[in-house]
């Protein structure tokens, strides 16, 4: 995993031209003029999701993992844990779904903070569980960005 402001994002451009894609659209729009929902950027190859919600309990986050994309999450407005550890050789509660790239786990985690102007790059191997509150309930709106590997 990576953890950084977004105005570093050039940084991370030269790792692929998806993630350079990515990183692109995520500095470029005004996400207060964007509707909830999925934006294609480059067909299925990359592509945000803008959603909100409110934080939950870390006990009822899900932890999981992608076999196809990294994740880029990045925090509009509020502010959430997300925990975080490496796939190693944990089974999965839920076997990997192909179809919508997912597979659920149990685990321990170590958590970071996401707060506005800051971005976490999740790679497969980066089991992770957002949304859930560090020490109280907050109201999120985030992005994010699926770039295929």
């Amino acid at each position: 995993m990576i953890l950084d402001q977004l105005k570093n994002a050039a940084i991370y451009a030269p790792l692929s031209p998806r993630i350079a894609l990515a990183f692109n659209y995520l500095t470029m729009t005004d996400f207060s003029q964007v509707a909830l929902g999925k934006y294609e950027i480059d067909g299925d190859r990359v592509f945000a999701i803008v959603n909100e919600y409110e934080t939950k309990d870390e006990k009822d986050c899900v932890l999981e993992a992608h076999k196809k994309y990294i994740d880029i999450h990045y925090t509009i407005s509020g502010s959430e844990a997300i925990g975080t550890t490496f796939l190693s050789n944990q089974v999965p509660t839920k076997e990997y779904d192909e179809q919508n790239d997912y597979m659920l786990f149990n685990g321990e985690t170590t958590h970071q903070i996401l707060t506005p102007g800051l971005f976490a790059l999740l790679y497969p191997h980066d089991i992770h569980s957002p949304g859930h509150h560090p020490k109280e309930k907050s109201f999120v709106r985030k992005v994010v960005m699926k770039v295929l590997i």
